[in-house]
């Protein structure tokens, strides 16, 4: 008998042990919750556009109450500018290790992207079309994609090149106007303006543009050794 009692105390403690409280796991932290928020609010902005899209669809279509939607973005702007910082990761991969050794023209490669498979291409046009199209009717809109996106985006770039200056491997009297001049070839080739046609033939003619853009940038920069 006393086996018994032991051997079904055992089996409780057992089920005591796996038994998961109900409802989202506490773990579950404000960066993962914000970035399924993002995902699903850039998807909402595309539906119904920046002037049709509210907190509060926001957090019903997140399932979540608005007081944690507001919790953790205190506004449709923020959570705007939250998409637009995310969007410019999808656009430049910078920042980088500043201990990386690759040579310069696969590095520039890497940080435009040039060669991202065609979904995510689509995907990265289909926001840069609606942002530049809500940006014309939004002032905020246009602010804080200067701000937050193309800005932020030429300052990250300008810091990188200024690094492989200082490594010797570039000489640029502006890095800024660098970057400008990076940003004005790589990204004219690999964006369409909305309602404008890609005139581009095939992905692999344009992405032999992008390298050769890249290349010649590359070339005009370089350091060149000294003949003595």
């Amino acid at each position: 008998m006393e086996v018994g009692t032991q051997a079904r105390r055992r089996d409780a403690d057992e089920t005591v042990v796996v038994r998961r409280p109900r409802g989202r796991p506490k773990s579950a932290s404000d960066d993962a919750r914000r970035a399924e928020i993002i995902t699903e609010a850039r998807a909402t902005f595309h539906e119904f556009g920046y002037g049709g899209t509210t907190m509060d669809l926001v957090a019903a279509r997140c399932r979540i109450s608005k007081q944690t939607l507001y919790r953790l973005f205190s506004s449709k702007t923020e959570l705007f500018m939250a998409i637009i910082a995310k969007h410019r990761a999808s656009m430049l991969a910078l920042p980088r290790d500043p201990k990386e050794n690759l040579p310069l023209e696969e590095a520039l490669e890497q940080i435009f992207m040039i060669n991202i498979d065609e979904a995510a291409e689509r995907d990265r046009e289909a926001f840069v079309h609606l942002i530049m199209s809500e940006a014309q009717q939004f002032p905020e809109i246009a602010a804080l994609l200067r701000t937050y996106g193309a800005e932020q985006s030429r300052q990250m770039l300008a810091d990188w090149l200024s690094l492989q200056q200082k490594r010797g491997l570039i000489e640029i009297a502006d890095a800024s106007s660098g970057a400008r001049m990076l940003m004005n070839m790589i990204f004219g080739a690999m964006i369409s303006h909305p309602g404008k046609p890609n005139d581009w033939p095939d992905r692999e003619t344009r992405l032999r543009h992008l390298r050769q853009c890249i290349a010649i940038f590359v070339a005009g920069a370089q350091t060149r050794r000294k003949v003595r």
